[in-house]
């Protein structure tokens, strides 16, 4: 049975919403820019899903889209002195990008592994390095993920990936066995015990691989190895949650925000969440259609922090309707719901 949640519409949103022996390279970046306290979300929809009970979906509309606003007088900011860092793998992806925005504009203090930190210098431009680091590692292989990556992590997001189907993004071993699986499980591995969550973002379908349409997608293994990539976090000890949705297969053309590819972060906050804004969250693998990788984004950071979405795996999609915006209580009030439907 579905649900379906009318929170109250947000109305003057800034942003829409909608896994040793050579020492990591350590960039300092400068200055940082005045971002906007909710980016990623000016308008989008939201609904949550999980996969670990009865199938089930939880439905709650979006945002209206409109253009990015200067920052507020109750801009969510987290207190000064807070102990909070949080480690971002793959944080210059299609959803890492939105994700590393959206901890600066909070005023989250964040660190990132990438495997070109000129990249990342262009995506985020010169940050106080008290805001954000950038470190250069590649989790596909064990020896960059060095201990002193960690120090001081308290909450982790792992949203590295590769395309589905042979291209040239697999050039260099890029690979759905190396990324997907052997990446997160190097990645999770190195992680201290001291962490209080980690947040893995992964894909609808992993449990229906030899199932149509999925069995298409899985044609050079990528839902396997997401799969595997999924059952090791699963099993590691540490404390998880698994946002999940359908990406590697989506063209350009039919992404639901944009654009498709960001140059720089303030192309990144000029991001919508198109046509379809609002989100669905779901559970039992049952969801199919298009996510809004600033839905995803904000699922993901919102996740860090609610106690009862640890050991859960939520799906989402994106559909027409009003959302929470990135207002905490309703994303745990429809993280809640999707978890009682």
């Amino acid at each position: 049975m579905a649900s379906k949640l009318s929170p109250t519409p947000l109305t003057d949103l800034p942003f829409p919403c909608n896994n040793l022996p050579k020492p990591p390279k350590r960039i300092p970046l400068f200055s940082l820019l005045p971002l906007n306290p909710c980016p990623l979300y000016p308008s989008a929809k939201i609904i949550p899903t999980l996969r670990t009970v009865s199938p089930s979906s939880v439905v709650c509309s979006a945002v209206k889209e409109e253009t990015v606003r200067a920052p507020s007088s109750d801009s969510q900011t987290i207190p000064p002195g807070s102990s909070k860092l949080v480690l971002v793998a793959g944080g210059c992806g299609g959803v890492g990008q939105l994700i590393v925005a959206s901890l600066l504009n909070r005023n989250i203090k964040s660190r990132i592994i990438v495997r070109d930190c000129e990249k990342a210098t262009t995506l985020f431009g010169e940050q106080d390095e008290e805001k954000l680091q950038v470190l250069t590692g590649d989790t596909r292989n064990p020896d960059d993920l060095d201990p002193s990556m960690f120090e001081g992590v308290t909450h982790v997001i792992c949203c590295t990936g590769t395309t589905a189907f042979p291209s040239k993004r697999w050039d260099s071993n890029n690979t759905p066995e190396r990324v997907d699986w052997e990446g997160v499980r190097n990645f999770v591995t190195a992680l201290p015990p001291s962490i209080k969550r980690v947040i893995l973002v992964s894909s609808v379908g992993v449990t229906k691989s030899n199932e149509l349409p999925w069995s298409i997608m899985n044609l050079f293994g990528v839902l396997k190895y997401k799969k595997m990539g999924e059952d090791f976090v699963r099993n590691s000890g540490l404390p998880f949650t698994i946002i999940s949705y359908i990406h590697w297969y989506t063209r350009p053309g039919r992404l639901t925000d944009g654009p498709y590819t960001s140059y720089d972060l303030n192309t990144l906050l000029k991001a919508t969440a198109g046509e379809r804004r609002a989100v669905v969250i779901g559970q039992g693998d049952k969801l199919v259609g298009e996510a809004s990788r600033i839905v995803v984004a904000e699922a993901c950071i919102q996740a860090l922090d609610i106690d009862f979405t640890e050991g859960q795996i939520y799906e989402i999609n994106s559909v027409l309707g009003e959302g929470p915006g990135c207002d905490p209580q309703k994303w745990r009030e429809l993280f809640k719901a999707a978890q009682q439907s």
